[in-house]
């Protein structure tokens, strides 16, 4: 009888067992089905707007002139040369001052700082100056740069600021991604007898060069597309020589904003093409970074 008891026992287990599974299996698919369609319904609006975009702005885009000579008061003539450097520009000064800071403090943090109360506030401070908004780093940039430094208006004043805007993404998911380097990794490379600068130089640094090219994607993209920072720097929405690192400046998004704010209806169409510019720029910049990143993957 006890033998009966107990392979009855052990069939009841397993057909709990197989039905718990059955279940999780379940909802594994409901879950992925919800999440199929909030891609797709990301991915339609997303459509939708490119559609709208080219339709409204491509016939403006493909005018002779558009891309190669300074903007105009009339809607069908002039271009954006001023605005595309400037803003390629920036780009430039972005990457070429957050990139060292931000992998040299990532590293620092990960690597060399100990774990102490005032490492902990330093980090706390870095995620929240993640989220703060862009207009906030503008008036930073206004006083430190513009009035402080006396830069004035300038570029260079713009590019900075984009670039305290940047920084803390960067920090952030450099951080993360050399915290994902395996510590076994760290350990064979400690145990022949390598310095600790070398491990990091020719080990981690590799391997976590994907997920810091990624943060770097998300912060210059983000850097390029802003507008309110630049607007409170003093980026102008007219100009008609091409912009020096000291003289003033125009951005895509700065001449976006102009577009849009004048009454004319020739500069809806010209606002559209200089959407698909600046799309075109940003797809550029993250094809770089994307490749730099699957080579070292």
């Amino acid at each position: 009888m006890t033998t009966t008891y107990q392979r009855d026992n052990s069939f009841d287990s397993a057909a709990e067992f197989t039905d718990n599974i059955e279940s999780r299996e379940k909802t594994g698919k409901v879950f992925e089905i919800l999440f199929l369609i909030g891609l797709l319904i990301g991915l339609f609006v997303l459509g939708l707007l490119l559609f709208d975009v080219l339709r409204d702005g491509l016939g403006r885009f493909l005018t002779p002139g558009f891309l190669t000579e300074t903007p105009s008061r009339f809607p069908d003539q002039g271009g954006i040369r001023p605005a595309i450097i400037s803003s390629i520009l920036l780009g430039i000064i972005v990457i070429f001052v957050t990139v060292p800071i931000g992998v040299g403090s990532a590293l620092y943090l990960e690597e060399y700082a100990p774990k102490a109360w005032w490492t902990a506030i330093i980090e706390i401070n870095i995620s929240n100056l993640a989220g703060v908004p862009s207009i906030v780093y503008g008036l930073l940039g206004l006083g430190v740069f513009n009035y402080l430094l006396g830069f004035g208006p300038a570029l260079i004043s713009g590019a900075l600021t984009l670039s305290l805007l940047s920084l803390p993404v960067i920090i952030v998911t450099a951080r993360e991604a050399i915290r994902a380097v395996p510590d076994s990794l760290r350990h064979a490379s400690y145990g022949l007898g390598v310095t600790k600068w070398q491990t990091i130089t020719n080990h981690i640094l590799p391997y976590a060069v994907p997920g810091i090219l990624t943060g770097v994607i998300i912060s210059v993209s983000r850097a390029i597309g802003d507008a309110a920072s630049l607007i409170v720097v003093g980026a102008v929405g007219f100009l008609t020589f091409n912009p020096g690192l000291f003289n003033r400046f125009m951005a895509l998004p700065i001449q976006i904003y102009s577009y849009i704010t004048r009454p004319e209806p020739g500069f809806a169409n010209a606002a559209a093409a200089t959407i698909i510019v600046l799309i075109l720029l940003v797809l550029a910049l993250n094809g770089i970074a994307i490749y730099i990143r699957q080579r070292f993957s």
